[in-house]
């Protein structure tokens, strides 16, 4: 059989390489370059599994400071540790009241006009004088 360098390790699920998940692979980021708690998790697995700080560092593109941070996170609390922000009862709030803001804005935009109108028909037509 003829290699392709796409060999899983030992114990690994099939259809990973060498033991990642397809989301922990460099392309498997998001577009903008933010990485999922999820891929976070992978690679914080792989370092504490035993590979080397530096060889991550460079297949993935991220510092090791980077990748130190989040192994810390991990450790200290787990994947939800690795979350950008934690969502709370607020969070359905802000909405609302983002909602509100929106809808007083239109509310604004729309009576201003209704004035403007008002007050061109009210002004008498514009006359030039003679000289």
């Amino acid at each position: 059989m003829v290699s392709m360098g796409n060999e899983s390790k030992k114990g690994s699920p099939p259809g990973t390489e060498r033991g990642r998940s397809p989301s922990a692979v460099p392309g498997g980021r998001a577009e903008r370059g933010r990485w999922s708690s999820r891929a976070k998790l992978e690679v914080v697995l792989r370092i504490l599994r035993g590979e080397d700080l530096d060889a991550l560092s460079r297949e993935l593109k991220v510092t090791t400071g980077r990748l130190a941070q989040w192994r810390d996170q991990f450790l200290a609390s787990g994947q939800s540790g690795l979350k950008s922000r934690q969502q709370d009862g607020r969070d359905q709030e802000i909405l609302r009241l983002r909602a509100k803001v929106g809808e007083l804005t239109m509310d604004t935009e729309l009576l201003e006009k209704k004035i403007e109108k008002l007050e061109d028909g009210l002004r008498p037509p514009s006359r030039r004088l003679r000289r």
